[in-house]
Parts: C-alpha cells; sequence; structure tokens
C-alpha cells in the first residue's frame, strides 16, 4: 500500500489519459455513428455504398493496426504534415472505429421502428427529420441501451490498446512500475480502476434503461 501512496501522482496521470480518451471517443462517436446510420439507410445508393463500405473497413480491421496506421503510416504516404501527436492520433482511431459500430447500433434500432409510424408522421404533416427527432429516436433510444452499454464497456477496456503508440495511459504506467519495482501491486491498482469504470458504466445504463421502461 505505502508503495502505491508513493507512486499516486503517475498512477492518476495515467488514469486521466485513460479518462481522457474515454470521453473524447464517446462524446464524437456517438453522434457521428447515427450520422453515419442515417447515411446507410439512405435511398441514395451512392452514399449508402459508401457507408456500408466505411463500416465494413473499420468493423474488419483491428483497431490496433488502425491506431498504428494514423500515427506511424500517414506521414510516411503524406510527409512530416500528416505526423499527429499520440494522443490525437488516438482519438481519431478510436472515433471512426467506435462510430462504424454505433452507426450499425443505431441503424437496426431505426430499422426496428415499425413503418406505419413513418406513414401516420407523414399523415399528420411531419417532415422526415421532425419523424425522426419526435417520433423514432426516442424509441431508438430505449431499444439500443444494452448494446450500448456492452460497447461503452468495451471502449473502457479498449483504451489500453495506446500502448502501442507510447501513450502514457494507466496500463502504460502501471506497466513501467511492474518493470522497474518487480511488484505485482500496481497491476491491482488498475484492475480496480477498470472494474470501478464498467460498475459506474453498467449502472448508469440500467438505470436508463429502467427509466425508459417506466414509459412502455
Amino acid at each position: 500500500m505505502n508503495y502505491i501512496l508513493d507512486n499516486w501522482t503517475p498512477l492518476l496521470d495515467g488514469a486521466r489519459v485513460t479518462l481522457e480518451l474515454f470521453f473524447i471517443t464517446l462524446l464524437l462517436s456517438v453522434p457521428l455513428g447515427l450520422l453515419l446510420a442515417l447515411m446507410r439507410i439512405s435511398r441514395v445508393r451512392a452514399l449508402s455504398l459508401a457507408v456500408n463500405a466505411y463500416i465494413w473497413l473499420m468493423r474488419g480491421t483491428p483497431l490496433m493496426l488502425q491506431i498504428i496506421f494514423i500515427y506511424f503510416a500517414l506521414p510516411g504516404l503524406f510527409g512530416p504534415a500528416a505526423a499527429l501527436p499520440a494522443l490525437p492520433a488516438a482519438v481519431i482511431a478510436f472515433v471512426l472505429n467506435y462510430a462504424a459500430y454505433f452507426a450499425e447500433i443505431f441503424r437496426a434500432g431505426i430499422q426496428s421502428i415499425d413503418k406505419g409510424q413513418y406513414e401516420g408522421a407523414r399523415v399528420l404533416g411531419y417532415s422526415y427529420t421532425q419523424t425522426m427527432r419526435h417520433i423514432v429516436l426516442p424509441q431508438v433510444i430505449k431499444r439500443i441501451l444494452p448494446p450500448m452499454s456492452n460497447e461503452t464497456i468495451t471502449l473502457v477496456k479498449d483504451t489500453s490498446l495506446v500502448y502501442v503508440i507510447a501513450l502514457n495511459d494507466l496500463l502504460k504506467v502501471v506497466r513501467g512500475m511492474v518493470q522497474r519495482e518487480f511488484s505485482m501491486s500496481p497491476f491491482i491498482v488498475a484492475a480496480a480502476f477498470y472494474l470501478l469504470m464498467t460498475l459506474v458504466l453498467t449502472w448508469g445504463f440500467q438505470h436508463l434503461e429502467k427509466r425508459y421502461a417506466a414509459y412502455d
């Protein structure tokens, strides 16, 4: 315990990087995922095919490979001007990757809504945007909460992949401590941190599910 207390500052710095990456990714990838889902189900075939190809690419290649490509390969392809610091490169990779997964979740939720509701909205004079905003999306949110919960919890654990570009997240800091001091205590701290985050997220999504269930 004394060892942990003596090294509290680097552990907090690592946790801060992990949380920063998590929240920025979530903040940007969810709305981008919704936009991609709407484009995916668009009647404009070229647009739908382009988004479908993007989703296939992002879901079909490992996130770690995407991180490495953005951080290391882009400068090689486009010159030093394309080089990015570690954190922005990680954010871009995570947002592009998770937006593809969220897009499929949103798409499934939107397409699960009965078509009669769209027709009823048209009869009432609603535009497509008004129909999505006031009728469809409120129902979609309730239906997609379980898969959104799973993806969000996966995101917490995936943040540890940034070690490949030497970003000092919590797990990288912990590994460095273990290698220097030959103590397993930092691993226990890291495990407790991730478990606490997943516990909070699980509780939050369960609360949302109960709240939306009350409107059934």
